[in-house]
């Protein structure tokens, strides 16, 4: 049994770094605002898109950039004292966070003269937001959004995830999901990892078309 077939506990290594992250037209003007810090139009930034658009690795490169802490939304709170709060923040799906907690850090990092970057599901006026003071304050900020993918960048996505899972697929075999699977980063994570599995179980050594064909009859 071959390393890859017996590797059905292995974790996958995502990685976040700038070689990892590629730019096409759907995720460029949101590339470009994050790089620009600390010149940006505000103090504060929210970056919103869909569901494995990328936000989160945008979320590394900033904190790479800026030397900011990434927290996860549910974690915000523990950043409510002044003395745990570093110059930069960025909390990776702010919409989990309690509202007060994050109004409470929101106000306290600009009182200090930090910079705090969230990521949202979608743009911060069109979230259910209860607590007035926070929707007042995260619909004022400017915003930086991440389209559904294009072809290269839905073909970049899946190259990234069979990479991280250390799968070589061939080109052929990238063209012909990209060509009729959904149109969604997380389609494209959730077909990757059927495709590892299916590829694993059938023991034909890697990724095949007739393993994609099957992966993509399976979907749904």
């Amino acid at each position: 049994m071959s390393g890859r077939q017996g590797a059905f506990d292995l974790p996958v290594e995502t990685r976040f770094g700038r070689g990892d992250f590629l730019v096409s037209d759907s995720n460029r003007a949101a590339f470009e605002l994050v790089q620009r810090w600390p010149a940006w139009p505000a103090r504060a930034l929210a970056l919103y898109g869909p569901p494995g658009s990328g936000k989160t690795h945008l979320a590394h490169l900033w904190c790479e950039r800026s030397g900011a802490a990434l927290v996860a939304g549910e974690d915000a709170v523990a950043l409510n004292a002044p003395e745990a709060l570093p110059a930069a923040v960025a909390v990776d799906n702010a919409e989990r966070a309690s509202e007060r907690a994050l109004l409470h850090l929101y106000n306290l990092c600009l009182e200090r003269g930090g910079s705090l970057l969230l990521t949202l599901p979608a743009p911060p006026a069109a979230l259910d937001i209860t607590l007035a003071d926070l929707a007042s304050r995260l619909r004022s900020l400017p915003v930086a959004g991440i389209a559904p993918p294009d072809d290269a960048l839905l073909t970049a996505v899946l190259l990234k995830h069979f990479g991280d899972r250390g799968i070589a697929v061939a080109p052929q075999v990238v063209a012909f999901l990209t060509a009729r699977m959904e149109r969604s980063f997380a389609t494209a994570a959730a077909l990757v990892a059927r495709l590892d599995r299916l590829s694993l179980e059938s023991g034909r050594g890697g990724v095949t078309l007739k393993i994609a064909r099957e992966a993509l009859a399976a979907r749904g």
